[in-house]
């Protein structure tokens, strides 16, 4: 109750303080993943824009690696009530909330950064509707490396799929490997090399990136570039928030996100390509997908996707046409 009534006291300060007090403004952004991670790199570059372009007026902490105590699916709800002003967000994992969200981690349905980058523009304007609805503001974008498979044994084919326990990060995944026969799992991302030192798992179905990060090759060997996804992150903020700002801290707000956003899709280009190169040194054998295993694969992409737009929304529905989908 102190902690709601605390936030609350601030916020009204924001509103009805004079314009000169609420110029200056402190706000933690939290973020999910380690400060050595690209997407929080992004959050600290955008945090620094954000200084500079309003003159040291607003200054934004990143607190990485969900310090502050906010992952998973509540990160939704904690931006939009102010419990966090501000928070990186993987667009899948809140899509239990929002369905429009789980576009980006649709199994398949884009293939190359190019593709991905222009269902991202489409699908855009409902993104921001759907944070609108949880009273945030989407300031900026931009994706994961495409996910691919992590294995003990070699994969040619969905059969090699066929009793995995794979670990995987959002309902799609899941839905996805349970259909190609594996046996998917949800667990934190921390206790993922555990999990595969103990036999609890087996492979995980991630990036390129992830897979460097988490050091796969010391309980791992095989890397499959199945092409699954490029799953989007988001920086959003609370609308209380961004309201309280005048018109031209906002501005330099957005133009802090827009480059951001630029740099960031950049960035993600290139970690994969780091990434692959660290995998590939370390004893990682990366696979490329035949024409054949494509072929199986887009087969249950292509009925999941139908599944979803049979059941999908209105909202959803509107946006998924307005894309050609």
């Amino acid at each position: 109750m102190y902690r709601k009534f605390f936030i609350l006291t601030i916020l009204l300060g924001f509103f009805f303080a004079p314009q000169a007090i609420a110029q200056n403004m402190k706000m933690n952004l939290n973020a999910v993943y380690p400060a050595s991670n690209f997407h929080t790199r992004g959050a600290a570059q955008f945090g620094g824009l954000v200084e500079q372009y309003t003159d040291g007026d607003i200054k934004i902490t990143v607190h990485s690696g969900g310090s502050l105590g906010f992952k998973g699916e509540e990160l939704l709800k904690a931006v939009g009530d102010a419990s966090v002003p501000m928070s990186d967000i993987l667009m899948g994992v809140v899509s239990g909330s929002e369905e429009i969200f789980g576009l980006s981690t649709y199994p398949r349905i884009v293939t190359s950064y190019e593709e991905a980058r222009a269902l991202y523009e489409a699908a855009l304007p409902y993104y921001q509707d759907a944070c609108r609805r949880w009273n945030q503001k989407l300031l900026y974008a931009a994706p994961w490396p495409p996910s691919g498979l992590f294995t003990k044994d070699r994969v040619d084919s969905i059969e090699d799929i066929d009793g995995l326990k794979t670990r995987t990060y959002d309902k799609n995944g899941a839905k996805f490997l349970r259909k190609a026969g594996g046996s998917p799992q949800s667990m934190p991302w921390g206790e993922v090399y555990s999990a595969l030192n103990t036999g609890l798992i087996d492979s995980v179905l991630t990036s390129a990136t992830s897979g460097k990060d988490g050091k796969f090759w010391e309980v791992l060997d095989h890397f499959t570039k199945i092409n699954f996804a490029y799953p989007l992150n988001m920086v959003t903020i609370n609308l209380d928030y961004w309201n309280s700002m005048s018109e031209d801290q906002q501005e330099a707000m957005l133009r802090a996100a827009r480059e951001t956003e630029k740099a960031q899709w950049e960035a993600s280009r290139q970690s994969n390509r780091d990434s692959l190169k660290a995998i590939a040194e370390n004893g990682i054998q990366i696979t490329e997908v035949s024409e054949e295993f494509g072929e199986q694969l887009d087969e249950i992409s292509e009925e999941i996707f139908k599944e979803f737009k049979a059941e999908a929304g209105k909202e959803t529905k509107k946006a998924l046409e307005s894309i050609g989908m």
